[in-house]
């Protein structure tokens, strides 16, 4: 599968400074009844944009998020954990984050996001409370760097794997990665 590479992101943040948001909150399990990931975006966080008729609530941070120009999730600690659910990450794309931020992310979201294309990033403490407390400031993460750049130029590293990096900057999943090897593979089996 291939997605658009993340090299640079810059984008206004949407904050939701709750912590242990889990996958079941990201997408409720009545919305899991498909294998396709377009469209599910508009069940991301189903149930705190809308109330049990379906009228999107006064209250959501959600309301008048633009996709092109909020691309970052800022998020509190513990993010995505609970179940596995390829259709979390599935949904934050679709809806159109490219990037989610914070303390701390659960393994298997983060592994899932990474193979999707949804780039997760934790930070340390300190530069996560800034972010928290900044909802809708323009961000840049520079994956090539692992770097988060404020909008005043105060920056902050973060760690990643070096293959889920890789795939990341050049807009493939894992399996995407192997098929564009092919050409060294063959040369490799001409030669034996």
């Amino acid at each position: 599968m291939s997605f658009d590479p993340i090299k640079t992101l810059t984008s206004r943040t949407v904050v939701l400074s709750q912590e242990n948001i889990d996958t079941d909150q990201i997408i409720p399990a009545r919305f899991l009844t498909t294998t396709v990931k377009d469209g599910l975006g508009a069940s991301a966080f189903y149930d705190w944009r809308y109330d049990e008729d379906g009228r999107p609530k006064n209250s959501s941070v959600f309301n008048g998020v633009d996709p092109e120009t909020h691309k970052i999730l800022v998020a509190g600690s513990n993010f995505g954990c609970g179940s596995s659910r390829e259709h979390a990450p599935w949904a934050l794309a679709d809806f159109g984050f490219r990037a989610v931020i914070s303390s701390d992310i659960a393994d298997i979201f983060k592994s899932n996001a990474q193979k999707n294309g949804l780039l997760p990033v934790e930070v340390d403490e300190e530069t996560h409370k800034k972010l928290l407390a900044s909802p809708g400031a323009q961000v840049t993460i520079d994956l090539e760097t692992c770097e988060v750049t404020f909008g005043d130029g105060e920056k902050g590293s973060f760690p990643i794997e070096a293959f889920a990096r890789r795939c990341l900057l050049d807009g493939v999943d894992p399996l995407g990665h192997l098929i564009n090897q092919m050409p060294a593979i063959e040369d490799y089996e001409r030669q034996r």
